[in-house]
């Protein structure tokens, strides 16, 4: 039997690792910036996307069950995805978005750097990714045009500028589905895209990342909808509560509770059922798409 729970603290050790000696040092001047970027990026988290794309690297592998591409090919994506989705996080929690004062548990970064900072740490993330994505081995041009694709305003800034014009606003389904793709969605897809061109994977396998990547980031965005309804502070490391108390856009509020689920555990099969036109092993992604449903945080 897989087991993910090893898999995700091994991948996890894998990235920070890679994170921390690729990312300036907190004392290199400006020390106050790098410390605010470090601040975020190392707070903790799944880190899910970088895993997506190291596990989709890996299934390009054939034939089945013999091992996958190393998982040094996804390195540069992996921590280019990491970077980017670390500075949207930077960016929604400011007080002219979301005005959290935590994240992952602890303090967000403009509570402890300045709002001024934080501003700057997630635009600084967000060039860094760049840097690092150029520097993949395989395919370098397709895997930036993935990444800027995923980032711009038909990326997750389109889907978090819709998720703020939703607010107050009577549900809809429509809606929704133009947030749930793209505030959440692009980046998963993106994340999973990359790791297949990093490991030179065939057209076959970039469209399965890609039906798997979709059904993906759509439960993720459903469970977190969720979770926003029925956890704890304590479990999320953040508030909670706060979709309803800004009438937000949710699959709760389009679907119901009952139909939220529903479609989640659809989404799920989705994805389980595109690994099946992967050369190589899938194990990891069958695991990571179930655990997406399940989460508690």
């Amino acid at each position: 039997m897989f087991d993910l729970k090893a898999y995700l603290a091994d991948g996890a050790r894998w990235i920070e690792t890679a994170l921390d000696r690729l990312v300036p040092p907190a004392d290199t001047r400006p020390a106050k910036l790098h410390a605010a970027m470090r601040h975020s990026l190392f707070a903790g988290g799944k880190r899910l996307r970088p895993l997506l794309c190291a596990a989709c690297a890996e299934a390009c592998a054939a034939p089945r069950g013999t091992g996958g591409a190393p998982r040094a090919v996804a390195l540069f994506p992996a921590a280019a995805i990491e970077c980017l989705h670390t500075y949207t996080l930077i960016h929604d929690d400011l007080p002219g978005l979301d005005d959290d004062d935590l994240r992952r548990g602890v303090p967000t970064c403009h509570k402890v750097y300045g709002e001024a900072t934080a501003l700057l740490a997630g635009d600084a993330l967000q060039a860094l990714a760049f840097e690092f994505a150029v520097q993949t081995p395989v395919a370098a041009l397709e895997i930036v045009r993935e990444l800027a694709a995923a980032a711009g305003s038909r990326g997750v800034v389109g889907g978090q500028v819709e998720d703020m014009l939703g607010e107050h606003l009577p549900p809809d389904e429509a809606r929704l589905r133009f947030i749930q793709q793209h505030k959440t969605g692009d980046l998963i897809v993106c994340a999973c895209r990359m790791g297949v061109l990093a490991a030179g994977g065939s057209a076959a396998a970039l469209a399965a990342a890609t039906r798997y990547a979709a059904a993906a980031g759509e439960a993720f965005q459903i469970a977190d909808d969720l979770l926003n309804e029925t956890a704890t502070p304590e479990q999320l490391g953040k508030a909670v509560g706060t979709d309803a108390a800004r009438e937000k856009t949710t699959a709760v509020s389009v679907y119901g509770m009952a139909g939220a689920k529903q479609r989640l555990a659809e989404l799920v099969a989705e994805a389980l059922a595109a690994l099946a036109d992967f050369p190589g092993e899938t194990a990891p992604l069958a695991a990571l798409a179930r655990h997406v449903a399940a989460r508690k945080n």
